[in-house]
Formats: C-alpha cells, sequence, structure tokens
C-alpha cells in the first residue's frame, strides 16, 4: 500500500511541476523522470515479487491494479505532453485523479488469507453481475407483451404490433424456464460464495488450486449468462435459445461438481448441492421439450 501511496505523489509531483510557468528546468525535468520511473518500478515489483503459490486469483487482482496505476501514470504523461503550459488543465486533473484513484484501490486488495479473501471478492462480483441480469430480466417479462415498449416509440418506428417485438405465449413457456437456469446461477453463486467464505482456506497449494479452479469457472457464469438473455428477446429462435441455454448449464454443473469435490463443500453443504444439481437439470429438460420440434 505505501508502494502505491508513493506513486500517487510522484504523479501529483508531476502534475504540479507542469501545470504552469515557468517549465522546470532540464535537472528538475530528469529528476521528476527518475523519481516517476522508480515508482514505476517499484510498483511492478510489487507484483513480480508476490509468490505465485499465493493462488492465481489474487495474482490477477494485484496484477490488474498494477496495469491500471502505470497506463494511468502513462495516460497523464501524455496529457502533458500534449497541453499547453498556461494552467493546470481538466484534462491534467482527471488523469492525476486517475492515477490517485488507481493507487486507492490497492486498499481494497484482500488481505488475511490472501487467496481465500481474493476468491470471495471475485465470486461476490460474479454474483452481482448475475443478479442485475436476472432482475433486468424478470422486469422485462412482467412488464406485459411488449418488451420493447420502454424504448421504442409507435410514432418513431411505425411497425407497433409487429410480430417481432412481441413474446408469445409459447416464447413465454421457454422462457420461464430459461429463467430458471438464470436463478439457479444466482443461487449457485450465492452458495457457493457462503461456502468459501465458510470454509475456504489458502494453507496448502491444494487449498489454493481449489479456490482458483471455482474462481476460474464462476467467472464463465456471467457472459452465460447474458448470452442466454439476450437470446430470449424477441424474435425468440428457440434453437439459439436451447444452445445458450444448455451453454449455462454446462457451466452450473461444472461450478458444482468443482465445488462437490473441493474442501469448500463438507457432507454439510451437500444437500445444497444436489439440490441446484437437479434444479439445472429439470430447467434443461423443460427447455429441451419445448424446443423439441425445431430440430
Amino acid at each position: 500500500g505505501q508502494t502505491f501511496q508513493v506513486t500517487s505523489q510522484e504523479a501529483t509531483k508531476l502534475s504540479l511541476a507542469f501545470s504552469r510557468p515557468p517549465l522546470p528546468s532540464a535537472e528538475d525535468c530528469r529528476k521528476l523522470s527518475e523519481d516517476v520511473q522508480n515508482a514505476i518500478l517499484a510498483v511492478a515489483t510489487v507484483y513480480y515479487w508476490l509468490p505465485k503459490g499465493q493462488g492465481t486469483t489474487l495474482r490477477k487482482m494485484v496484477r490488474d491494479a498494477t496495469t491500471e496505476v502505470v497506463e494511468g501514470m502513462i495516460q497523464l504523461t501524455d496529457t502533458i505532453l500534449n497541453a499547453p503550459v498556461e494552467s493546470l488543465s481538466q484534462e491534467q486533473l482527471i488523469s492525476t485523479g486517475g492515477v490517485w484513484e488507481a493507487c486507492e484501490q490497492v486498499s481494497n486488495l484482500p488481505r488475511g488469507e490472501y487467496n481465500q479473501a481474493a476468491v470471495v471478492s471475485a465470486l461476490a462480483a460474479c454474483l452481482g453481475v448475475v443478479k442485475d441480469a436476472v432482475e433486468e430480466m424478470e422486469q422485462a417479462l412482467v412488464e406485459g407483451q411488449d418488451p420493447y415498449g420502454d424504448i421504442i416509440e409507435d410514432e418513431e418506428l411505425g411497425f407497433r404490433g409487429n410480430r417481432d417485438t412481441y413474446w408469445s405465449e409459447a416464447d413465454r413457456q421457454l422462457l420461464s424456464s430459461c429463467m430458471g437456469l438464470m436463478k439457479a446461477s444466482k443461487a449457485c453463486l450465492k452458495k457457493v460464495l457462503a461456502a468459501v467464505k465458510a470454509h475456504g482456506k489458502a494453507e496448502s497449494p491444494e487449498q489454493i488450486a481449489q479456490l482458483d479452479d471455482l474462481a476460474d469457472i464462476a467467472n464463465e457464469i456471467s457472459p452465460s449468462v447474458d448470452e442466454l438473455a439476450l437470446s430470449m428477446y424477441p424474435p425468440v429462435n428457440p434453437l439459439a435459445v436451447r444452445l445458450n441455454a444448455a451453454k449455462l448449464a454446462s457451466v452450473l454443473k461444472k461450478v458444482l461438481e468443482i465445488a462437490k469435490t473441493s474442501h469448500v463443500c463438507p457432507p454439510s453443504e451437500e444437500g445444497w448441492v444436489q439440490f441446484l444439481t437437479g434444479a439445472v437439470d429439470h430447467n434443461m429438460n423443460k427447455v429441451k421439450n419445448f424446443t423439441q420440434d425445431q430440430l
């Protein structure tokens, strides 16, 4: 944290030095450049010194934080080079603030059992995205027959009543099973997150690897949910919906299998794993039945 704080201070010094005339001397420029370079090297060293044994999820978070700081400093430098030296420009303020914000994000990185906390953070982020997707689709389904009614005016395009903008009753029966899969995704992430919080450990290479595997496969849930949701809007192509539903079901089954065979799922957690596995199979079978005549 201290290393990143020094970097934000160097960004401020650099920005202020070029905020008004006169320009820094050649010697001052050399010293500023050297200080900035040393700060960036120190930030990069934090990442490279992080033992790989601490877990890939944690390393990715630190790498992303480091990248944001470096890219922010590059943007600030470019802004200074391209701006007239008259006053502290709005662009300089924004770029300097960007470096500060990137450096401050480090304070939010996991503490304690680092990789366990990193995986908790990653799972919570995935859960938040999936929750939003589920709520958005639920809202669209209950608002009426026209999911585009809030964004397209009748007089604007002149095709209100076009079947391509409505869900038929058959569409809605198919989509109810898709919603079942989306809700299972949310429940799956919620339960896995709780299990990692309650039982997750990062005391051995095997435990760390299991946590990383969970984070990796959980990261596939959100894009799979998004793809399914997009295919659910009219005009509905039942085969495309079936394909995307199958992709999501496959990811969920993998998550549940990895969780079941890991240390985060002792016997006390087996009940929800079995229940959600059954829920995924049940809803996927319904999707298959609704689309069978399309094959």
